[in-house]
């Protein structure tokens, strides 16, 4: 038996379990993260055209599942004929509807359009509201509309998430969450005071252009070393990426 006994159980070195990865980036990386991205964007801003707050609504209503090129090409004949709630409910959804058909969804978007200028002229006094509750009770509004008319009309500090920014927010480890009001809190939750708000603008920005869906650009990225994605786009052999 060569001195072994035929019930001893030989002792295998014990392995060890690899480090958990991180899900969610720390607060100091959370402030680099924001300070990188205001270094490439000082002066962040939509790229919906528009000149007055209504205008901004009727834009962003227009701009579910659209891009805002598409949006911006409808409306600058638009709102030429009907930049104001008042000529908007004189068009009518007929009329709107002639000046939108590029834009998917444009027959409810038109009556919606109608509805809701046709609401801020009766209980607004023709004024679009800052209050998310009478914001949300306009027809074609919901929470992420809001919060961009909040954010980019009245300078409030909110972030409305769109497929962008949940996907940044999720990839990068900044907010992860399930689902869109998740990250949402997530994001308010995370983002220091001094960037809250142009993190909108930064986020959708950066996963519009940087951090996109197909085929990101990790290797030109400003925060590719503090982001928790284990995917990233590795650069082109022989080339070197930088983190900004």
């Amino acid at each position: 038996m060569n001195g072994a006994s035929r019930g001893s159980r030989v002792k295998m070195p014990a392995r060890r379990r690899p480090a958990r990865r991180p899900k969610r980036l720390d607060a100091a990386a959370v402030r680099a993260l924001y300070g990188r991205l205001r270094a490439g964007m000082p002066a962040p801003r939509t790229e919906l055209v528009y000149r007055t707050p209504y205008q901004l609504l009727v834009a962003v209503i227009l701009s579910a599942q659209a891009t805002d090129r598409s949006v911006n090409l409808a409306t600058r004949r638009l709102f030429a004929v009907a930049g104001t709630p008042e000529a908007m409910v004189a068009l009518g959804a007929r009329g709107l509807a002639r000046h939108i058909r590029t834009i998917g969804l444009w027959r409810m978007k038109a009556k919606n359009v109608v509805a809701a200028s046709r609401m801020i002229l009766e209980r607004h006094g023709g004024e679009v509201p800052r209050e998310r509750a009478a914001l949300e009770a306009l027809p074609g509004v919901g929470r992420k509309t809001a919060n961009v008319i909040l954010n980019t009309a009245f300078g409030e500090p909110t972030i409305a998430v769109d497929t962008h920014i949940f996907r940044v927010a999720n990839r990068t480890g900044l907010a992860p969450g399930k689902n869109v009001r998740q990250v949402e809190d997530g994001l308010v939750a995370a983002t220091p005071p001094e960037f809250a708000q142009d993190a909108h603008h930064w986020l959708i920005l950066h996963g519009r252009y940087t951090c996109t869906a197909r085929g990101p650009k990790c290797p030109q990225c400003p925060v590719r070393d503090l982001c928790l994605w284990p995917e990233k786009t590795p650069p082109a052999a022989g080339v070197t990426s930088s983190s900004g």
